[in-house]
């Protein structure tokens, strides 16, 4: 093991999920200082309606706010639909990765974006066609991605036939999303291990929504599986709001970072700063959180 990871932090996922509004200065300031650590990736925002997720309808005011204090770290924002993706365009300067939450079950991407995955199989071709024009990068996100609570189909099998339609629409990273934490390791493993075997070329991350004591498990079932890039957020704060009644948190940043510094894998965080960052998390979310 001697690749550095993608890391992607995610705010954004953290934030989503608080109750209280927290003010678009106070966001600047927090997603400034994950700017300092030097992540990969940093979901920071979405271009979705302000009446689904009131949280997040400051993210283009934030991303103003930030768009000179980026560095190395690559910015990515959610969209849901087609005019989320033109928003996102708008500031293809600022937001370099464009994401999109599709659902390997039906019942999911309903609820989620009020669409089947036939017809957001039909929008993502559009949405491909108009971030490639604006020089971004689609990232889709599987939903779902290890199982789901509805009862809807779920097997190796599925997830691959799924991935090589969007891989043959030209999708070049691919994160699978424990929405509902249901993954176990093993079935982590094998679902990489999987995919890597048969699209050795794409990028496939892990979104993890993790129960207290699975963490380090699943981490390293994943690392098993070949996957290189992993979503964290500080503190492990967070999940999908529209998934469920009581949300299973993120992995959390502090988790993957422990785990990488006792397996000796290459980290390129600032140490000084991962610190200042998760502090400054625990004192914000813990204001507008109740």
């Amino acid at each position: 093991m001697t690749k550095p990871i993608q890391w992607v932090e995610c705010p954004r996922d953290a934030m989503q999920g608080i109750k209280h509004f927290i003010p678009t200065s106070e966001k600047v300031d927090y997603i400034k200082a994950l700017l300092r650590c030097g992540f990969h990736t940093l979901d920071a925002g979405s271009f979705v309606s302000a009446k689904a997720i009131p949280q997040l309808a400051d993210s283009e005011e934030v991303f103003e706010a930030i768009k000179d204090d980026l560095g190395q770290t690559r910015l990515l924002s959610i969209i849901a639909n087609i005019k989320g993706a033109e928003r996102a365009a708008g500031f293809s300067g600022t937001v370099k990765d464009v994401g999109y939450p599709l659902s390997l079950s039906e019942t999911f991407q309903q609820r989620n974006t009020n669409r089947g995955i036939d017809q957001a199989f039909s929008d993502l071709k559009e949405i491909f066609a108009i971030t490639e024009a604006a020089h971004q990068e689609l990232v889709v996100y599987l939903s779902m991605g290890f199982g789901n609570p509805y009862g809807d189909l779920y097997d190796t099998k599925y997830v691959l036939d799924f991935s090589q339609r969007l891989i043959e629409m030209g999708v070049k990273t691919i994160s699978l999303s424990d929405t509902v934490a249901v993954a176990n390791p093993i079935q982590v493993l094998q679902s990489f291990q999987a995919l890597h075997q048969k699209f050795p070329g794409i990028v496939f991350g892990a979104h993890l929504h993790v129960v207290k004591g699975m963490e380090e498990p699943l981490i390293k079932a994943a690392f098993d599986g070949g996957c290189n890039r992993f979503d964290t957020a500080m503190n492990g704060y967070g999940g999908c709001p529209l998934a469920a009644d009581e949300l299973a948190g993120n992995m959390g940043a502090e988790v993957l970072y422990a785990y990488l510094s006792k397996n000796n894998y290459p980290i390129n965080i600032d140490a000084v700063a991962f610190q200042a960052a998760q502090s400054k998390a625990q004192d914000l979310f813990s204001n507008y959180e109740h």
